[in-house]
């Protein structure tokens, strides 16, 4: 699997502090090895078609599509603000 970014994502990203830009990373590498990593927690976001959420930290997540051999990443950020992706 490959990983895409959103314009949207890109500029969520330049807003986070850099410990979390640093574990995003990390996640990045498990996404894309293993999508049921369990550090990961991914799962489908409930009311919202095709749209995933996953775990940087307590406070963190991103939400991301998956299309066909690609990951499409939308939006990161603290985990209340990604309620409404």
């Amino acid at each position: 699997m490959k990983i895409r970014f959103t314009s949207t994502f890109h500029a969520d990203y330049l807003e986070l502090p850099s410990k979390i830009r640093e574990a995003l990373e990390k996640k990045f590498r498990l996404l894309v090895e293993n999508i049921r990593h369990p550090s990961l927690r991914a799962k489908k976001m409930e009311g919202y078609s095709g749209i995933w959420g996953a775990r940087i930290s307590k406070q963190y997540r991103f939400t991301f599509k998956i299309e066909g051999e690609m990951y499409l990443l939308r939006r990161v950020g603290p985990h209340d603000i990604l309620r409404h992706p």
